[in-house]
């Protein structure tokens, strides 16, 4: 009975190490003497020494760094560029068997397409459409990576570095254009003011007395403060409209 305890014994133990576990967000792609044979679904999977091999593939969604790179735009200005790339493996097997290392071959395909998208634009146009640019680099990294079962959810800029002489002068050009925005919209007040003086200066004319009303109102306006002194000639017609309100004629 005893050999038959060892033995027992040996099957369980042998059994237990070639328990496997797969997480619920992972797949497991299994080899039967170095072919694949199925991929392996969340859960206890037995794996048999020797005949057996598991690889395990994570199917969240991945974030990869392309790192920052020199690149020379449409209109020869150097800049230096980053981005962040979003994908998740959708066939698990097609990521093991078909693509050495699925993370470097995504990353080094992104960065190359980064570098070819940004030379094609000016200066002003990355800037200007960069999540446009971002879009085509999207498609065009999904298209080469789809034969590896990899789905590529998004990519963003995540700088755009220019040279130190470029940002000084793209800081001169904002600067000038605030200060001609300002001119201008100095300039326009400045004309409206105008014209409602012209108007003013219309409708006192053509009322009769309104001129000498207005010249009293202003007087009365200077000289609320009691300490100060004024000296100022008084219009003939000013005095002319005393005269006539109070029922005398100038002679």
């Amino acid at each position: 009975m005893e050999p038959l305890f060892i033995t027992l014994g040996v099957i369980v133990f042998i059994l237990l190490c070639s328990i496997r576990q797969i997480a619920e967000y992972e797949r497991g792609v299994r080899f039967f003497i170095g072919k694949y044979s199925r991929t392996l679904n969340p859960g206890w999977r037995i794996n048999l020494p020797v005949v057996h091999s598991i690889r395990k593939v994570d199917m969240r969604t991945k974030t990869v760094d392309v790192p920052e790179q020199d690149v020379i735009s449409k209109d020869n200005i150097s800049l230096r560029i980053s981005a962040v790339l979003y994908f998740k493996i959708i066939d698990a097997k097609k990521a093991v068997c078909d693509v050495e290392d699925y993370m470097k071959a995504t990353s080094q395909l992104a960065l190359t397409t980064m570098k070819t998208a940004a030379g094609k634009v000016t200066l002003d146009g990355l800037l200007a459409d960069r999540d446009t640019i971002a879009d085509s680099i999207q498609t065009t990294v999904a298209r080469e990576t789809e034969p590896w079962g990899i789905k590529i959810e998004n990519v963003e800029f995540k700088e755009i570095r220019l040279p130190e002489d470029m940002q000084r002068m793209i800081a001169r050009e904002a600067e000038a254009e605030r200060e001609r925005k300002a001119v201008i919209t100095k300039a326009s007040g400045e004309i409206e003011a105008a014209e409602n003086l012209a108007r003013a200066a219309k409708t006192l004319a053509e009322a009769p007395g309104a001129l000498h009303l207005r010249t009293l109102s202003t007087l009365q306006d200077i000289s609320a403060d009691k300490g100060t002194k004024l000296v100022f000639a008084v219009p003939v017609e000013v005095l002319e409209a005393f005269s006539r309100i109070g029922g005398g004629e100038k002679q």
